[in-house]
């Protein structure tokens, strides 16, 4: 048997510390938080993501009593800028999450969905996309999804 080991850089910024765009997308996801539709886990979360054209997409959660006909935030966004953008990559993605009645301590992670689907949109434009995880406490800055999601499954895997 042979060990390795799987290491994720990951930066922690306080807000002051965030680039004027950073900080930017961080109170867009924050506002976004209270456009959440999440009546059933009262987790909202939003999403905010910066184009390679400067343009700035916005979503949040969107909860349904059928689960698991919701969906994230992240797809929310991820999903609107490629429809209305086809062909512009993601640069940066922001997110907040809101529980209780105040913004989460520590910065919440995507989903397994919300990081393969972000992982396609890597994929898709051939450019890294990076993370921002917001909390009150702390921010992590993450440089691309595949840090995310550690033995990624990609269009290479189906490749011959």
């Amino acid at each position: 048997m042979k060990t390795f080991h799987i290491q994720t850089a990951v930066q922690e910024y306080s807000y002051e510390e965030l680039s004027a765009l950073d900080k930017q997308l961080v109170d867009e996801a924050k506002r976004q938080v209270l456009k959440a539709y999440a009546p059933y886990s009262n987790f909202q979360v939003g999403a905010a993501a910066a184009l390679a054209n400067g343009k700035i997409i916005t979503g949040s959660n969107q909860e349904n009593a059928a689960y698991p006909s919701g969906l994230c935030a992240e797809r929310t966004t991820m999903f609107y800028a490629n429809a209305q953008y086809p062909d512009t990559a993601i640069t940066t993605i922001a997110i907040a999450a809101h529980n209780n009645g105040d913004f989460t301590d520590e910065p919440i992670s995507p989903c397994g969905a919300c990081r393969q689907a972000l992982l396609e949109s890597e994929i898709r434009f051939g450019t890294d996309i990076k993370v921002i995880l917001y909390g009150k406490q702390s921010i992590y800055i993450l440089p691309n999804i595949k840090s995310l999601l550690p033995f990624c499954f990609g269009k290479e895997n189906m490749e011959k």
